[in-house]
This record gives structure tokens, sequence and C-alpha cells, in this order.
């Protein structure tokens, strides 16, 4: 134990000396969370929105209104030209084009019913989506306003559905809540498993990794020690981005921290574990740093950190199981915005130690062989 811990200090000095590295481990991620968490949103503001009203009346006007007023949309542009606003949604000027048809007004008094055409720039995907759904919902809600106004002939006795809806562990429906544990997770995931490959692999280069390997060191003893500081300063880490998604982003902590941190220590453990493994395949600490980043993208995009995995193909959905940031991603939410116990996260919990358990030993067999 006294040799672990002599080498983990002697590793500890060397990050602490290390400015450029001391940077890397405690201030660029907390820097990344702060941009990343108002850049990665499922909201859409102030959509630049072309109107084409050929109605030009109370009616018409008011619906106009009612989408500039809403703070989804921004009218940049008004005309009576379809062509002109054709040609701004192919420059991508807008994202939308609002198309009021001529005897809007009148068919409202007459009928009851009036078209519009949204024409929304589907380019974008799901953007795409979210876009026509705040629209229907505008002018869904102007539609109610106007019925009893407009309604020819009182409906009465005709049954209705009441809904009345309630977002539960999120009820402001703030999406930082949701997105800054995942982003923290993705953030400790690329701390531990770069610096880990890196550090193996700079002791490949400066020629100091033959000279361990024959001191009265033992190679588990080794690991331990290389491994030790790196779990710990990704312990760090979590409790200042903790801090930072608290008090700057009003993220809830509703579980226990102390679960949270047990499960951050069993996570890292297999993050660190993954980052020895690229560390046995490579020679040098550029390698480790491509490889480390092709894993974490793959690893980042089959997490359900950016898409839901109930939306993935049902392939995707049975691979990411294999994914561990998919796991501790889970567990992270769960405790924090829904204050999960032990009960509600034993199986993503099992799955990270059954994961750290094979990966870990993989990892120092094949550095075993790598370098006896």
């Amino acid at each position: 134990m006294r040799r672990i811990l002599f080498l983990a200090r002697a590793e500890v000095l060397h990050v602490v000396r290390d400015r450029a590295t001391l940077a890397q481990v405690l201030i660029v991620p907390i820097v990344q969370l702060l941009i990343l968490s108002n850049a990665a949103t499922f909201r859409i503001l102030n959509t630049p929105t072309y109107v084409v009203d050929f109605d030009r009346t109370s009616a018409s006007r008011g619906l106009v209104t009612r989408f500039a007023a809403s703070g989804h949309f921004q009218v940049t542009g008004q005309s009576a030209s379809l062509d002109l606003a054709n040609e701004a949604l192919l420059r991508g000027d807008v994202t939308m084009v609002l198309t009021i048809p001529r005897q809007f007004e009148a068919s409202l008094v007459r009928t009851g019913v009036a078209p519009i055409e949204l024409s929304v720039n589907a380019e974008k995907g799901s953007a795409a989506g979210i876009v026509q759904s705040y629209a229907s919902s505008i002018v869904a809600t102007y539609a109610s306003e106007l019925s009893p106004a407009t309604e020819p002939v009182p409906i009465r006795d005709v049954p209705r559905i009441d809904v009345r809806m309630r977002s539960w562990y999120n009820a402001t429906l703030n999406y930082k809540h949701y997105m800054v544990p995942g982003i923290l997770v993705a953030l400790v995931t690329l701390i531990g498993t770069l610096l880990t490959a890196q550090n193996i692999a700079r002791e490949k280069e400066l020629g100091t990794l033959e000279q361990l390997n024959v001191t009265p060191i033992t190679r588990g003893q080794f690991i331990a020690a290389k491994l030790l500081p790196f779990w710990a300063l990704g312990l760090i880490n979590l409790a200042i981005g903790l801090l930072v998604a608290r008090l700057v982003f009003g993220v809830p902590v509703r579980g226990s921290v102390l679960l949270l941190f047990g499960s951050a220590a069993l996570y890292l453990v297999v993050a660190l574990a993954i980052g020895l493994w690229i560390s046995t395949l490579v020679e040098t600490q550029q390698q480790a740093m491509f490889v480390t980043f092709f894993i974490m993208n793959v690893y980042l995009l089959m997490s359900g950190l950016f898409t839901p995995i109930d939306s993935m193909a049902p392939w995707v959905q049975v691979v990411s199981q294999l994914n561990p940031v998919r796991h501790f991603v889970t567990i992270a939410r769960a405790i924090l915005i829904k204050g999960a116990g032990l009960a509600e996260i034993a199986r993503p919990l099992m799955i990270l130690a059954v994961y750290g358990a094979v990966m870990l030993t993989l990892a120092v067999r094949q550095y075993s062989k790598r370098t006896a």
C-alpha cells in the first residue's frame, strides 16, 4: 500500500506542477459546462419567420401578432409576394413562412373554418418538428379565442374531453435540468478516459515505462497508483461541476449526494479502465487522443444525452446497453431530478459494476502482454 501511495503522490505532483494539465483537469471542464449547457437546448426561440398576408384583416393581423408575441417566432420579413418568401426560405434567412390566404376572416365568420399555410425548412430535421409544434399550438390557441365570435351556430351537448397535463420531476420544463447532468457526466468521462490513456502513453514515449516495470513494484500496484489520482480528480471534477450546476443553472438535487458520488466512484473505475485499455493499443499520446475521441463520439451519440434512447432504432437501443455513459447519465438524472434511491438505480448500477470488472481485467491483462 505504501508503494501505491508513493507512486500516486508522485503522479499528483506531476499534475500539479504541469499547469497545462491542471487547467485541462479543473478549469476546462467547468468552462465547457457553462458553454455547452447554454448551447445544447431543445428549446427554439426567435425562429426567423416570413409572413405573406393576402387577407390584411383584423383576424389575420391578430394571428401574426400572436406569432410575434409568443417568443418562439420573430417576424423578419412581411410582404404579399410568395416569390420573395420562397427566396428567403431558400437562402436560409428564414426558417418558416406563414401564408394567410385571401378571405381568411370572411371564411372564419361564414363557416368557422379557414386555412393557413406553414412552410417550414425541414433541412434541420427535428428542429423543424419542434417549430411546427410551436406554430400549431399558437394557431390552436388563437382559434379557440376566435371560436365564440366566429362560430355561426353554438354547438351544445357535444361531449368534450378536458385534458389537464401535469409535468412530473421538471414542472417548469427547464431543459437545463435535463441537459446539465448529462453534460457533466460527459465531461467527467472525457477527462478520466483521456488523461489515463495519455498518461501511460507518455510513459511509453519517455521510455520510463520499462524502467518502472523492472522495479520491485507489481503491475497491479503500478496500475493502481496510476489510476488512483485520476479517480480522485474525476470525483473533484464532479463536485465542482455539481456546485456550478446548482448555483448557476439551478439544477435540483433531490436525491442523495452520497449515492451520486458512490455511483460516480464506480463509474470512474469503468472510465479509467477504458483509458487503460486504450493505452495498451497505442504508442503515443497523439494516438491515444485520436482513439479516445473516436470512442467518446460513439459513446455520447448513443448515451441518450442529446437524443432520447426511446427514439433510436431498436437495434441501436440494444447496442447502447454496452455503453457505460448511458447508464451513468441515467443514474445522474434519476438521482438529481427524480430523487431516486438505490432501489431505482440498482439495474444500471449493477451493469456498471460488471462492466468495470470486465474492462479492468481485460485492460490489465492486455497491458501485461504488451509490456512484458
